[in-house]
């Protein structure tokens, strides 16, 4: 089995690589840096990129993926996740590397494996509640998500013999709570008070954990429209599942 996964550096994104290394997969990784966890697979593969170097990234991966003729899962992982603050404060400048990072380099990269892969069989992109909820502090953030979920079903659409879907996993430790500091005085962010609350209740998920379930979402994602967005938890979790 060979899956392409960006951002596999740190907490998730190496979470969910490791899962499956251990089950004897081929993995290649994208991201900026180079976890020294994975150094000890011979089936992983890194390609030292910066998302946001847009003109170079598919060129890039041309090269890195010389000889390979099929992908069974594609994760669009990587993500950016700026400051919490109002719309009206967030320069364009900001809204564009991040939409370039969480948006656009997704689209090169399916571009690219679309004109050099001949068998890519599963494409999951890791979206957000934030592109649903649009709570106020998000602002780039949610945005890029909903473009995100967008862009998945417009692909779902013209590339048939894929099967596209965005999956939201649900609060992992891997999600920005540094950048919620500078606010910890202000009751303008009902983001900022959930997130305390969730890391002071520890009503969370690791990301050890939350690769093991997102692994077994995304086979049963499979079963739905392609193009779809779905929560994991309700994949999983909805009244009436069987596991």
């Amino acid at each position: 089995m060979n899956v392409l996964i960006t951002g596999t550096d740190s907490g998730f994104g190496r979470a969910v690589a490791l899962e499956f290394l251990n089950t004897g997969a081929s993995v290649y990784g994208i991201d900026s840096r180079f976890n020294n966890k994975l150094k000890n697979y011979e089936d992983y593969h890194h390609l030292l990129q910066d998302l946001t170097g847009l003109d170079e990234l598919g060129d890039q991966l041309n090269d890195f993926l010389a000889g390979v003729k099929t992908l069974d899962l594609v994760i669009l992982n990587s993500d950016m996740q700026p400051e919490i603050n109002d719309l009206r404060e967030t320069t364009i400048e900001k809204i564009t590397t991040v939409m370039n990072n969480n948006v656009w380099a997704n689209k090169v990269i399916i571009d690219t494996l679309i004109e050099r892969v001949p068998n890519i069989y599963q494409v999951v992109a890791i979206s957000s509640g934030a592109a649903i909820n649009c709570a106020r502090g998000w602002n780039a953030y949610a945005i890029s998500k909903a473009a995100l979920n967008t862009l998945m079903k417009l692909y779902a659409r013209e590339i048939t013999e894929t099967h596209f879907s965005a999956l939201e996993p649900g609060i992992t430790d891997t999600d920005p709570r540094e950048n919620i500091s500078p606010l910890n005085g202000s009751n303008s962010y009902p983001v900022v008070r959930k997130l305390k609350g969730i890391h002071r209740d520890l009503n969370i998920t690791y990301p050890e954990y939350a690769a093991n379930y997102l692994v077994e979402a995304m086979g049963i994602v499979l079963q739905e429209e392609s193009g779809s967005y779905k929560d994991v938890r309700d994949i999983l979790f909805s009244p009436g599942m069987v596991r």
